[in-house]
């Protein structure tokens, strides 16, 4: 989106009778700390809607923009999981933002609907995500070798590994920031390695092609993982992420764990070396 747009959908969101957000400082909360949400739908909503201009207004300050990308991304969670409180919240949405909300709860729910609660954390290192000039290089390089669309890729690498942040093997052994089993990577990544983001980002926009991305693009994302809600989710996030405020937000977007405890936020720096049981990780790092 560009400045003047993204000024326009400040103001029409004013017009919409939604207050401006202001520029808070980032929260003090220990590392790995989840962020607080109004407990209220309706409180959710009009704060999700602030968070959602923050990210939009090119004035706001860095800690603010985080900040705002950690609440966006909890508040989407919570929705995900209430889809009750719909009633209330999607009417308070203003139109400049009616299809950014949509296609985040419709992700968050698809996902959710492809996995169970685990009652143990897993072995995963979490690091800082790939810096955003170098995901963005390497998107648009493997978009012009493939001719795979580069919100595609990033809608991948956002679902598959938080931009990399993830560190570790899959239960089906999948590895690296686009998690390719090693067979699959050996004849796409051209001797590239696996944990490279570039080369891996590269790897998948010739795997996509390979699978007809450019005659029937959800048939090959499927071929990417075996689930219709994975596709959906996909082609949801890969249409926000066509807005670069909203692959701003993204980037900054946090780790969660689904347990039977809740969700639970692995914090960059967070690393087991084997699955740690819930309960005891929570009673060392309350959320």
């Amino acid at each position: 989106m560009s400045r003047a747009a993204a000024l326009a959908v400040g103001a029409m969101i004013a017009l919409a009778g939604i207050a401006p957000s202001t520029a808070a400082a980032a929260p003090s909360l220990p590392l790995g700390a989840q962020p607080a949400l109004a407990t209220d739908p309706a409180q959710l909503g009009d704060d999700l809607v602030a968070d959602e201009q923050a990210l939009r207004d090119p004035s706001t300050p860095e800690p603010a923009l985080a900040a705002a990308a950690h609440r966006e991304q909890a508040a989407y969670r919570a929705i995900g999981r209430h889809p009750e409180w719909d009633a209330t919240i999607r009417p308070r949405i203003p139109v400049p933002l009616a299809d950014v909300y949509d296609r985040n709860v419709d992700a968050r729910r698809q996902l959710q609907s492809m996995g169970y609660p685990k009652d143990t954390l897993p072995a995963w290192r979490i690091d800082p995500p790939t810096p955003a000039d170098e995901l963005m290089s390497a998107y648009h390089q493997a978009e012009s070798e493939s001719g795979v669309g580069w919100n595609y890729l990033a809608a991948i690498n956002l679902v598959e590994t938080r931009f990399g942040s993830i560190v570790g093997v899959s239960t089906a052994g999948a590895e690296g920031p686009m998690q390719f089993l090693p067979s699959t990577f050996s004849s796409y990544g051209q001797g590239g390695d696996i944990h490279s983001p570039h080369d891996s980002i590269m790897a998948a926009g010739r795997y996509l092609a390979a699978n007809g991305f450019a005659n029937d693009r959800d048939h090959a994302i499927y071929g990417y993982n075996h689930a219709h809600a994975y596709v959906q989710a996909v082609d949801d996030y890969a249409a926000l992420l066509a807005d670069p405020a909203a692959f701003a937000g993204f980037h900054r977007w946090d780790v969660y764990y689904v347990t039977t405890s809740g969700d639970v936020l692995l914090p960059i720096g967070y690393a087991a070396a084997s699955p740690i049981p819930v309960g005891d990780y929570l009673a060392s790092h309350p959320q």
